[in-house]
């Protein structure tokens, strides 16, 4: 998994709207790049919905929010709209951003293993620069978190 310090590579990932976006073109600003397994699953629910509702805050604090799985763009467009989400959801079926960024890892459930992405957030900064990061996130109170971490990294 990325750690902090380490700047972020280049990629680019499809929208739900199955528009290009690209790390370069994100630079200049503060990015909170979340990563999650599934739409429309309960967790991941909860975690979009609290970004949602925090969203203009954290615009306020000169940031975007991105979320990124390994849904398809047309999945992402219908979880948006079933639950008025207002943030950016990124695709990335073929797994190269999820591993690079170490998010996509042998997981256990209920006795089985299998591959997939672990909840994590990452807090980067306007030149590319990784500044926090969470790993295996439970989402409860989660985003009030990220959103005083980004105040706090601002400050400094």
């Amino acid at each position: 998994m990325l750690k902090v310090g380490q700047k972020v590579e280049d990629f680019c990932l499809p929208n739900q709207d199955e528009v290009e976006i690209c790390m370069r073109d994100l630079l200049g600003k503060w990015i909170v790049l979340y990563f999650y397994p599934k739409d429309n699953t309960p967790g991941c629910t909860t975690e979009a919905i609290d970004f949602t509702t925090h969203l203009k805050e954290f615009e306020e604090l000169g940031s975007i929010v991105i979320g990124v799985s390994a849904d398809s763009p047309k999945k992402h467009r219908n979880f948006i709209e079933k639950k008025e989400l207002g943030i950016t959801l990124l695709s990335d079926e073929e797994h190269t951003v999820l591993e690079q960024f170490g998010v996509w890892q042998l997981k256990k459930n209920y006795g089985r293993e299998y591959m997939g992405i672990v909840r994590s957030t990452f807090i980067i900064d306007p030149e590319g620069v990784i500044r926090a990061v969470w790993e295996k996130v439970k989402v409860k109170g989660h985003v009030e978190e990220v959103l005083s971490k980004l105040k706090e990294l601002q400050q400094s």
